[in-house]
């Protein structure tokens, strides 16, 4: 295992710690709302500044972009490295005692990442994939599904909760996909959703209006496993854009026909 990807387990580990601590205490919580459905809780601040104080003791220069804390640059030779830190992803899953949430860490070398951790913190698995060196769950090696067929794909998907300005493209989709797939889950944890797909428990997977710390890491588990990942032009400014498509390559290229299809002016890639 690459020397930044022991560490990076080992913060989200820590991480880990104070979250499963608190899950047991939810009702004593305290909870800040940031936007419309978009809620913080010491938890998240808790957890990221632990994340911090870890990745920081092993690699003081690199930089950071961080949900809770925002946006540090790198020193010196660390300004070519970037972590991108998520806390914990489904923060309104843990604050309703739902076991669904996790912690995500991607780390980038020149903007391309390069290092990969999502750890589900209840079933206590550890995602993780080097550039180059695949993905794997648990120190095991995982791929995605040989799936070839829409209508024998189970689907991933996060519905609109912040901003509802393109929910009436999201929904051309997923009246379309609903026919036409086998099946559509909506767990609410954007990084595991990515990781089910590089594991294979999903076959494809589409969202819009997400952040860079939801997607970073899920995006190298996925293309580690032999999956495919893209905005909704099949370009790579998902990071950018928030807006992202993913899956088997067959399953890829039928999600990116059927999401463009529906896609408005208003709505880009």
């Amino acid at each position: 295992m690459h020397p930044a990807l022991n560490i990076m387990v080992k913060a989200a580990r820590r991480a880990s710690q104070i979250i499963n601590r608190a899950s047991h205490d939810i009702e004593h919580l305290k909870i800040t709302t940031k936007q419309r459905s978009d809620y913080v809780t010491e938890v998240d601040k808790a957890a990221e500044a632990a994340i911090i104080e870890v990745l920081r003791e092993a690699y003081p220069d690199y930089g950071i972009l961080a949900e809770e804390s925002g946006l540090s640059v790198g020193e010196g030779e660390g300004q070519e490295y970037q972590w991108i830190i998520d806390p914990l992803d489904g923060t309104t899953n843990f604050i309703h005692g739902l076991p669904q949430y996790s912690v995500s860490i991607g780390l980038t070398y020149r903007g391309q990442l390069n290092q990969a951790v999502v750890y589900d913190v209840t079933r206590n698995e550890m995602f993780t994939a080097s550039k180059g060196g695949g993905a794997f769950l648990n120190e095991r090696r995982i791929r995605v599904t040989k799936c070839l067929k829409l209508e024998n794909a189970l689907l991933g998907t996060g519905f609109p909760y912040r901003v509802f300005e393109h929910v009436d493209a999201y929904m051309g989709v997923f009246k379309e996909l609903a026919q036409r797939a086998s099946g559509i889950r909506r767990p609410g944890s954007a990084a595991l959703d990515l990781a089910y797909v590089a594991a294979g428990r999903y076959d494809g997977f589409w969202e819009i209006g997400l952040s860079p710390w939801d997607i970073a890491a899920g995006s190298l588990l996925i293309t580690e496993a032999g999956g495919l990942i893209s905005d909704l032009s099949g370009g790579e400014n998902y990071l950018k854009t928030g807006n992202v498509i993913a899956g088997t390559p067959k399953i890829f290229a039928q999600l990116l026909q059927v999401v463009d299809s529906h896609r408005t002016p208003a709505l880009e890639a």
